[in-house]
Order: C-alpha cells, then structure tokens, then sequence
C-alpha cells in the first residue's frame, strides 16, 4: 500500500536562476517519480527564497525606472508569481519523466493562499532572507529608498530580511485534498504559500512576508491527514556537532529527544533548525504520523528505512 506524502524541498531542488531551474528540476521530477512508481500520492511544497527576491527586484526596478506607469510590488504578489513559474517548470519535467516512464498521472500546480496571524511577533522581528546577495552600496541604496532590512550573511554579502509568520490554515486546503483524492500529483503551497490574513467580511489582504516552507508543508500535511512528511535538504542526514570533530548524524529522534537539541542550540536557525521543528510538529500531531529528513536523491531510500533521520513517537 502506498503512503500519502508531503514532500518538502529546499532551494537546491530548483536552483538560482531560470537556466539553473530548468535543469534542477529534471532531476528533481526523478526522484519523485520514484516515490509515485512505488504507488505514493505525493503532495509537493517548493521554497523561493531566491526566486521570489529576483521577482521583486525586477519589479522593483520597473517602478524605478517608470514610476508613472507602475507600483512597487507587494511581496504577497511576489510569492504568486513565484508559484507560478516554478510550478511551470516543475509539474512538466514531472509529467515528462513519469511518460516516459509509461505512468499517466496528471500534475497541476495550486495557487495556494495560507493564512497567517496579523499579530504574529514575527512581523515584528524580521528573520528570513529572500533574494540573491547585495553588496553594502546596494543594501545601503534599498534600506534608504525602501526601507527595507537587510544583514551581512556570513561574510558572503547582504540579503534583505522579511517576515516569516506561522501558518495558521491554507485557504485552499478542500482543493488540494479534492485534487490528492481523484489521484492528481498537487504542487502546493510555493514559497510557503501566499500569506494572507483575514480583514473585514469575508476579505484576505496579502501580508509582506514569507512563511517558511517547511513550516507550510507540515500544516498542509497535517490537514490532508498525510502518512508521512518528508523534508529534503542537502545532508543525508541530522547531525549534532554539525561540522565539528565530534559531529555525529542521527538515524532516528523522537520529540522529546529532538527538543533537547534544540535547547543546546544544535540546529542552525533558517537551517536546519525550522526543519527539525516541522518534523516534531508533524509526528505529534496525529497517531501513526511519521516524518524524515535526507537528501532529495536518497527519498526513496530513507521511506524505505535505509537512509535519513526517521522522526517517530
């Protein structure tokens, strides 16, 4: 019997550019081809952190350059045409790799809304890095004439920094499910999802931040009464020690233990911290609920039990 799987991937399921994506997601839709041919219902949620930053800057050059014909771009409109795009890309080398492997299995992309808390503390302190680096002249230009925040990463430039709220519900959740249940392949939830919150009536006003998408995934997961969340990343495995002499990766966690190491500091924020939490989140959720993160190549093999950091109670 196959599993119904969320799968979460990271950036480096679709790379930095319009050229990198086209060529990542071809080995992208392979690996998820594999989990389908073992007769999975597979539910897709994507990042954008570079792309929905390359979209905004694009815009926001329109509007420099031609301030009587165009409005900077809200962030929330950002994140749809981020759906969008990577979407495209993603649900036909999934399409193609399944025909050729003899598997006709209809793949649509769902422009996903997920509603976020207009009092979330995160609004207040900005965290997620989106787009691609700046140089300090090019950070300091935006921070003055938009008014945006931004940080030094790591010594490798500036990246503006941007809300990154918890999902309360997504919006289109009867949807996804109706989609998942006539035995389509939905990608949903892009970038987190749109963050939108409720107003007035019955009105969803867009929110100028990103949800992180692991975040997304587990909610999404949880309200399709998933089997299993998988997070793909670029380790095979959790470790504690994470690049030191001592570092040591971990096969199995359960929530108590994953908390503890999460009290030491052992996973990196914005890393593979928000990761581990979504996954404790997942399993404790529901009875019967599991959850792994590995690699996006080594998925098959981690469902399989022969690989990844299994999450169970």
């Amino acid at each position: 019997m196959g599993k119904r799987i969320v799968l979460a991937l990271g950036g480096n399921a679709l790379g930095e550019s319009l050229p990198e994506q086209m060529k990542a997601v071809k080995k992208t839709a392979k690996a998820i081809a594999d989990l389908i041919q073992e007769g999975n219902e597979i539910v897709i949620v994507h990042g954008n952190g570079p792309q929905v930053g390359m979209i905004q800057t694009a815009m926001y050059e329109l509007a420099r350059s031609e301030p009587e014909k165009h409005i900077h771009c809200p962030l929330s409109v950002c994140v749809a045409m981020s759906q969008g795009y990577i979407g495209y890309d993603l649900q036909n080398a999934l399409r193609e790799e399944l025909l050729d492997r003899g598997i006709k299995k209809d793949c649509a992309t769902m422009l996903t809304q997920v509603e976020v808390d207009p009092e979330d503390p995160a609004f207040a302190h900005p965290t997620k890095p989106i787009g691609s680096f700046m140089t300090k002249e090019e950070a300091e230009m935006l921070m003055r004439e938009r008014d945006y925040e931004v940080i030094e990463d790591s010594g490798r430039g500036y990246r503006r920094i941007v809300a990154s709220p918890l999902p309360i519900g997504i919006v289109e959740i009867d949807t996804v499910r109706a989609l998942v249940e006539s035995d389509h392949i939905v990608i949903a939830c892009g970038g987190g999802g749109i963050p939108v919150f409720r107003t007035e009536g019955h009105h969803l006003k867009g929110a100028a931040a990103v949800i992180d998408k692991d975040f997304a995934a587990e909610k999404l997961a949880e309200q399709l009464n998933a089997d299993c969340l998988i997070i793909l990343t670029t380790v095979e495995k959790v470790a504690v020690n994470y690049g030191k002499p001592d570092q040591r990766e971990l096969d199995e966690l359960t929530p108590a233990e994953a908390e503890q190491y999460i009290r030491e500091g052992q996973f990196a924020p914005g890393s593979m911290l928000p990761k581990v939490e979504a996954a404790v989140q997942f399993i404790k959720s529901g009875e019967g609920r599991e959850a792994l993160i590995t690699l996006l190549a080594k998925a098959n093999d981690g469902l399989a039990g022969r690989t990844g950091t299994r999450f169970h109670l």
